[in-house]
């Protein structure tokens, strides 16, 4: 067993997520600066792994985060209840008319295409969920007696403002106090932090808060730049000599944070926005384990794909215990999730568990 996870009842939810949630403005195959219309979804990294969890795998799960309390808001809390993720955790905050001191963040983005790589524009200064304090949520009343098998937040939410990092660590705090797993995806955006010191001060974050983390997540450039190590020598694609790579990285890893008990990699390699190799490789104290690589897979919408690997690599600790099954419940998830539009995953269960088991593309009648 990689990690020990507390009995389902004793504990209300099997997940709760710790993020901001935007309304995702799509302009579909074409751009955003000649759109005439949109289509409209919800995504943020955290919440993702949550959605994930509760639609695929039908698991019980939450969010915490907040909204301006206004007919965008309320749209995003419709998604996320359609989502099956529970909202009663969600701080609502007064509206005054026109976001000046509180507003609900936006995400433009656009799929890519061939050589035309995807395009994401945020517009998220301000938001409800970025001036949330430590003090806002009773977590020991959350962690104590409610009670949370696992814990789930990550870099996105870290950036956020100045007070995000020390609601995480007041979250991470609790849960680590009443034996609730706690996971991380390091997930870092250069525009998220180009503003506020760059990659220093994300090292300065994330290294605070990864004293706290029993399961990390990220992929090559989220451990370089979000913790400061750097993996050796990586080839131009998904070969053997670069999953070694990532394995030594995740041996210096772990030297210094003792306190990880897994850490998980996608291995992405981008041939063209709409064919990426695809794999992932991960670590416990029994050993590395690496998921089925798939070359060549054809994506329609790669944004999620992380979050979808993170979720189902979730419920696959929490279910099986089993690393190397946890691992490719991940990459099977993330590839499916990639094969559909928006942030969230569209798949089921029995689609990922046919995938896994070397399922294909024919048509299902």
């Amino acid at each position: 067993m990689s990690v020990e996870v507390r009995p389902a009842e004793d504990c209300r939810y099997d997940l709760v997520s710790l993020g901001e949630v935007m309304l995702r403005l799509d302009p579909g195959e074409g751009r955003v600066r000649t759109a005439r219309s949109f289509r409209a979804w919800e995504g943020g990294g955290e919440y993702n792994v949550a959605r994930g969890l509760r639609r695929c795998f039908g698991m019980r799960t939450a969010l915490v985060s907040a909204f301006a309390d206004n007919e965008v808001g309320r749209l995003l809390e419709d998604m996320i209840l359609t989502g099956g993720v529970d909202t009663s955790l969600v701080k609502w905050l007064p509206y005054d008319g026109i976001g000046r001191t509180v507003r609900n963040g936006l995400n433009f983005t656009e799929r890519g295409f061939g050589v035309r790589g995807a395009v994401g524009v945020s517009d998220r200064g301000h938001t409800a969920a970025g001036q949330l304090r430590p003090a806002d949520v009773d977590w020991e009343h959350l962690f104590g007696t409610l009670g949370v098998r696992w814990f789930h937040t990550g870099g996105i939410y870290a950036a956020l403002s100045d007070t995000t990092p020390d609601v995480i660590e007041a979250a991470m705090a609790a849960a680590r106090r009443h034996g609730t797993v706690i996971s991380y995806d390091l997930n870092y955006r250069p525009s998220l932090w180009k503003a506020i010191g760059g990659k220093a001060r994300a090292q300065e974050v994330n290294r605070r808060l990864a004293r706290y983390v029993d399961v990390m997540i990220g992929n090559e450039e989220d451990f370089t730049a979000s913790l400061g190590f750097e993996v050796p020598g990586t080839a131009d694609d998904l070969s053997d000599l670069e999953a070694e790579n990532f394995e030594k990285m995740i041996g210096q890893v772990v030297q210094e944070y003792d306190n990880f008990k897994v850490v998980a990699t996608t291995l992405r390699t981008v041939r063209s926005a709409t064919v990426n190799d695809w794999g992932a490789v991960a670590w416990s104290r029994d050993g590395f384990a690496h998921a089925t690589h798939r070359p060549g897979l054809e994506i329609m919408d790669r944004v999620g794909g992380g979050d979808s690997f993170a979720s189902g690599l979730i419920f696959g600790l929490v279910t099986t215990g089993d690393l190397g099954r946890a691992v490719e419940y991940g990459a099977a998830h993330g590839a499916l999730a990639m094969t559909t539009p928006g942030d969230t995953s569209m798949a089921t269960r029995a689609e990922v568990e046919s995938l896994m088991a070397g399922g294909g593309a024919r048509v299902q009648r």
